[in-house]
């Protein structure tokens, strides 16, 4: 069987400007990285704003087991499937981060005959996009500390200070550090932090900026420290958000790729839905509203986190309103929420998947709770019996839910007619009647309660001193009405990784607390979620490899 990366560089691939024309994107709109890549100009999507709008699907998924089950890969083999059958459709994803690319997960391009290309670049430096993202958040970093070696003239408190470095990569070596070592001239001693850069501000803002315009206006907004007399001290205070902007100039222009089956794809941004808000860019969502029929998005990681994040953040910022949510489960996260191991996953077992899949049902009475027409997908493996199959069939259509079985993986575009089928039949025969969770003036504790206690189902909701405390300085600032980005871990509804299907009974434990005031939101950290992961035992990079000629192998 081929893997992953022999599939992707096996392939013909159309030059770019090919793609584009699908979209009726001129060529004279593209700014080329080579010949499979480009950058859409501002030029086109300033003059397509007042195009209408198409269809907008949210792909999004049960609690996963820990190798991942193919949400990408549905959503690209969905979007090759709306090619097939006439429709005008483009894809609107994530950028990978190098920490899953090295890390557990290896590539994020999706899988098998539904990936998009070129695989080995989009997973690796891309168009740059990430790096001028972790520039721009620690010139930040160093301008604050120069500032305090300089004089502090902003009377910043070096114990106060809350922007962290960033590195995309898993490097929990870096999650607690101590700076200024060395002589007086080597900056004043003080704990430091890092973050993954896809959970750094940096990501979020550009993921959810409008243009250039806004995109320096929210840079200056950034919170980076507080004085001796506990006033924010903000990054427009250090003068940083214009040399920032300069860094992220190209970087805040959505790309544009393709599909195995040439079905363009814009891939733009990529915050971690665990410890971020889980999204593409608002930009590049935009576009391909104005580009095509149907757009196909995804939101990372299980619906509880990629999904809310989706609805009660982007859509609230963005004024989105989605027309359809694929929900994927795959039978073997639904037995691994039943207490299989991964070791034995591939294993028949029935009672166990009677068992795990009270995860899927948790997941569809979530969605329903934002009135958007839902359909439930289940990505096949070959591992998959016929019994199985069944019985999750029955199991959604006795709640209301469209069903259509994906193989995608296996059959690309052709795999996913069936879903692609559902899907229209979401989208042109049932009305959206989207709605976020909560309202914007609600108390930012009530947030925290209610996407606790109706999402998470959670019992209630304890918080550190420390965590209560940034609650009451956030809100006296004026940003209680900002929405929340609850960051827990992907394999559980609560904050225990160890809790599988649909624990009950149990209280969720805000450690931190802290705003993101560029972003627009509050990110509250629960349970013992880290922001910069580690790697594994053995890391995926130990197969990672390239040959004499650059051939890249072992990523996926």
């Amino acid at each position: 069987m081929k893997t992953d990366i022999e599939i992707a560089q096996e392939a013909v691939l159309s030059p770019i400007r090919e793609v584009a024309a699908k979209l009726s994107i001129p060529e004279e709109d593209l700014e080329f990285y080579g010949k499979y890549k480009a950058k859409l100009s501002d030029d086109l999507l300033e003059r397509t704003k007042g195009n209408p709008d198409g269809k907008l699907v949210l792909v999004t998924a049960i609690n996963p087991t820990p190798a991942g089950e193919g949400k990408t890969t549905t959503s690209i083999g969905l979007g090759q499937a709306l090619g097939r059958l006439g429709k005008r459709a483009v894809l609107a994803l994530r950028e990978p981060s190098l920490g899953p690319c090295f890390g557990i997960k290896g590539g994020a391009a999706g899988g098998g005959y539904a990936q998009v290309v070129p695989m080995e670049d989009l997973n690796l430096h891309f168009t740059g996009d990430f790096h001028a993202v972790t520039s721009a958040n620690n010139l930040l970093a160093a301008l604050l500390d120069n500032h305090i070696q300089q004089g502090n003239e902003l009377q910043i408190d070096p114990r106060q200070i809350v922007f962290k470095r960033c590195l995309d990569m898993n490097d929990r070596a870096l999650r607690n550090v101590v700076v200024g070592l060395g002589n007086k001239m080597d900056g004043m001693v003080r704990e430091d932090h890092f973050v993954i850069t896809v959970a750094s501000e940096i990501m979020a803002i550009l993921c959810l900026a409008d243009d250039i315009a806004d995109l320096k206006r929210r840079l200056s907004k950034i919170i980076v420290a507080y004085t001796f007399g506990g006033d924010p001290v903000t990054a427009g205070d250090l003068k940083a958000a214009g040399a920032m902007a300069a860094l992220l100039k190209d970087a805040v222009k959505p790309n544009l790729i393709q599909t195995l089956e040439h079905t363009p794809a814009i891939v733009h941004g990529g915050p971690f839905a665990n410890i971020a808000h889980g999204c593409n860019s608002v930009r590049a969502t935009k576009a391909g509203l104005k580009l095509a029929d149907i757009v196909v998005t995804e939101a990372g990681f299980g619906a509880d986190l990629g999904a809310e994040k989706f609805f009660d953040i982007k859509c609230r910022k963005a004024g989105l309103k989605p027309d359809c949510v694929v929900l994927v489960a795959t039978v073997r996260a639904l037995k691994y929420n039943g207490g299989v191991q991964k070791s034995e996953l591939s294993c028949e077992n029935l009672d166990a998947l009677k068992k795990g899949i009270v995860n899927l049902e948790k997941h569809i009475e979530n969605l329903k709770k934002y009135h958007v027409p839902i359909v439930v997908t289940l990505n096949a493996f070959v591992s998959d019996t016929q019994a199985e199959t069944d019985f999750v069939e029955q199991f959604c259509k006795e709640r209301g839910c469209a069903f259509a079985l994906s193989k995608v993986w296996e059959l690309g575009g052709e795999g996913g007619v069936a879903l692609a089928e559902q899907v229209l039949k979401a989208l042109f025969e049932q009305e959206s009647h989207f709605e976020p969770l909560y309202p914007d003036e609600l108390g930012l504790k009530e947030k925290i309660a209610r996407i606790a206690g109706e999402i998470y189902g959670a019992h209630g909701v304890t918080y550190s001193p420390a965590a209560e405390k940034e609650l009451a300085r956030i809100t006296g600032l004026g940003m209680g009405s900002f929405p929340v980005c609850l960051a827990k871990t992907q394999y559980s509804l609560s904050d225990d990784p160890k809790k599988l299907g649909r624990p009950k009974g149990f209280t969720v434990n805000v450690r931190e607390v802290y705003v993101s005031a560029g972003a627009g939101f509050v990110v509250v950290i629960l349970g013992a979620m880290m922001t910069m992961p580690g790697l594994p035992k053995v890391p995926a990079a130990n197969a990672i490899d390239v040959d004499e000629s650059g051939k890249i192998t072992g990523l996926f």
